[in-house]
């Protein structure tokens, strides 16, 4: 009996815990269940409306530049070596003076070679008396084989009389000849000294400014080591790297717009003269060169200068703001406005300025677009837009951030 009564106690203790149990159960659930319900009534899975701002799509002017920075380097550096040695006579440009093509800034000393020219022409002088008197004895000889066959052949002389007269003359002839040999030589020679005595003037090849002055007046020039250096600045170059993406887009003839840090505010046109056909295989980059004109000789050799390419433009192109772009694998879209919901959108893209990008498909004029903000939304997301209220919960979403 007493067993008996120690089981049913336990069963009705049991009981009571079980039922006890399940009502604390269902009171915790029904909080959870509401605030589901609030959830979903919040938006899209649970989020909250989101503060984001937009623009509208418009048409508007929009070029695409390509950025190279690089020192500038003149059209022509010349090293002027001087054609013959000697000491310097006189110096008549210094570090800096604009100099032409062809324009005297040196002279080396003379008086040697221009004595070997007087000796020269003497001996050609005297080339040429030689040659007359050849002439001379040529024509004497002439005249005495033509009177020596006249009796030989009226049998009055005999053969080698004959003979001897026409030795003779062709005597004459070789001493003309070698006469006529020996003045050509003579003249080679004053010609040679007389070019020598010309290149102890020292002229400029190109026309330009004097970048540097190694020797002054007494010194020695020589053949192998340069007096000057002359630097073409009436065109300055940039050499600049492009990069693969870039090369398709920059060819020669490509407009380019040059700022320096010497004047600023002030820009500076030129063009892409010429683009490498091969790609450095260590930078995979390609070598090209912009030209820009310097009439004025204002932009100097070895200026830090920064370049933009014009590599498109378009009047009147469909765009839309930079940050309203989304970056999705493989493709790009925006989120366009669809009453208080966004929709995303996938587009086509083409011109892309520096705050503008063109759409060439997925919008149209006038539609409105998110930009800050977009990259944190989804399709189907709820917006509280500019200037709007909060929302029914009278609470929102950071702009750009989740809830």
């Amino acid at each position: 009996m007493r067993k008996v009564v120690i089981v049913l106690v336990a069963v009705a203790l049991a009981t009571a815990g079980i039922y006890y149990y399940t009502r604390g159960t269902a009171a915790s659930a029904a909080p959870a269940r509401g605030a589901g319900a609030m959830g979903r009534a919040g938006g899209a899975g649970g989020r909250a409306p989101m503060a984001v701002d937009v623009a509208t799509v418009s048409r508007a002017r929009l070029s695409e530049d390509v950025q190279v920075v690089g020192n500038l380097v003149g059209n022509a550096t010349v090293q002027v070596v001087p054609k013959v040695g000697g000491r310097l006579a006189s110096v008549r440009v210094r570090i800096g003076d604009t100099v032409g093509q062809g324009q005297v800034i040196a002279t080396i000393e003379d008086q040697e070679i221009r004595e070997q020219v007087r000796q020269a022409e003497a001996a050609s002088q005297v080339s040429q008396a030689t040659i007359r008197q050849r002439q001379a004895d040529l024509k004497f000889a002439e005249t005495n084989l033509e009177r020596s066959r006249s009796l030989y052949t009226r049998q009055l002389l005999p053969r080698q009389s004959l003979d001897d007269a026409d030795a003779r003359y062709q005597a004459a002839n070789a001493q003309l000849d070698l006469a006529r040999a020996q003045h050509n030589q003579s003249g080679a020679r004053l010609q040679e000294l007389r070019l020598t005595l010309g290149n102890t003037i020292i002229r400029s090849p190109v026309t330009g400014f004097v970048g540097q002055r190694f020797l002054d007046v007494g010194g020695f020039a020589s053949t192998s080591q340069p007096v000057f250096s002359v630097v073409d600045i009436r065109l300055v170059r940039l050499v600049a790297n492009l990069v693969e993406r870039d090369v398709k887009r920059v060819q020669a003839g490509t407009p380019a717009v040059v700022e320096v840090d010497a004047f600023p505010g002030e820009t500076f046109t030129g063009r892409v003269g010429r683009v490498a056909p091969i790609f450095d295989p260590q930078t995979r980059t390609a070598q090209m060169e912009i030209e820009v004109p310097n009439p004025t000789g204002r932009l100097k050799p070895g200026m830090y200068a920064r370049v933009d390419l014009r590599v498109a433009e378009k009047a009147d192109a469909l765009t839309v703001p930079r940050n309203a772009i989304v970056e999705q694998p493989g493709a790009r879209g925006v989120f366009v406005v669809d009453g208080q919901t966004a929709r995303y959108r996938k587009i086509e893209t083409g011109i892309q300025g520096p705050t503008l990008i063109e759409v060439s498909a997925g919008v149209k004029e006038g539609e409105r677009v998110v930009t800050t903000g977009a990259g944190a939304l989804r399709d189907g997301d709820r917006l509280v837009l500019p200037g709007a209220g909060a929302g029914r919960e009278g609470q929102t979403a950071p702009a750009g951030g989740r809830q």
